[in-house]
């Protein structure tokens, strides 16, 4: 279920139902799209709304901090492994890394190329990383799969499948690899109890400076539209 609400500020609130949600949650995306309210199954609607008004203030600030949406074209630099790649066209068949270059084919809308490189580089990355972890913990994982992901960069299903959002080719290596061990550990504690944690820092030490990179950069990360 879905519908929205328009608060006093003119504010548009995206209203959506979660059986499994324990509490009113407001959510601004970083890639411009719209405010979420999700409310658990036993609140009210009106109640829903009454907790987005008194957070009006609190959402302008947010919006107001969010970054413009930046669209994948020819001439733009964006951020893959880190670095920014200024998209050249080139005498390429398929998009190429080259220095501080990301080369794509002549003739070809840029964006849907770049995402398709992208998915094809965080996937051969990530398969790398969660093999490694993985080894080191003596567990194997059923199946890695990538998905443009909002809320979140990762999750293990109980069955042992791994789920990545496939704009961790952006991010740095060290950044990409923290989230695979991330996942990987839920295969052995499938909760973020201090066993989970100590389970990661195990296979990553220094874990912690990619995931407080992640908590301030990774937004940065969801602003990049490819398509139309």
């Amino acid at each position: 279920m879905s519908n929205s609400i328009i608060l006093g500020n003119g504010i548009e609130v995206q209203l959506r139902r979660s059986a499994r949600a324990r509490r009113m949650t407001l959510r601004v995306p970083r890639d411009g799209g719209d405010v979420v309210l999700t409310l658990p199954a036993s609140i009210p609607e009106s109640q829903g709304r009454r907790f987005a008004e008194e957070k009006q203030d609190w959402l302008n600030r947010a919006l107001q901090r969010r970054p413009a949406v930046q669209k994948v074209a020819v001439g733009v630099a964006l951020p893959i492994e880190g670095r920014a790649r200024q998209v050249v066209p080139g005498a390429v068949a398929a998009p190429k890394l080259e220095d501080d270059r990301l080369l794509v084919p002549q003739g070809k809308t840029a964006g849907p190329v770049v995402q398709a490189f992208l998915r094809h580089h965080a996937h051969q990355r990530l398969c790398v990383a969660c093999d490694h972890h993985a080894r080191a913990l003596g567990r194997d994982y059923r199946m890695i799969t990538l998905r443009d992901t909002r809320s979140r960069w990762g999750s293990c299903s109980t069955d042992g499948r791994l789920m990545f959002s496939w704009r961790l080719a952006m991010a740095p290596p060290d950044v990409l690899d923290y989230v695979a061990a991330h996942e990987v550990a839920h295969l052995v504690h499938m909760d973020h109890s201090s066993r989970f944690w100590a389970q990661v820092e195990a296979l990553l030490p220094d874990y912690r400076t990619s995931r407080a990179w992640l908590r301030l950069h990774g937004g940065d990360l969801m602003r990049w539209k490819f398509r139309d």
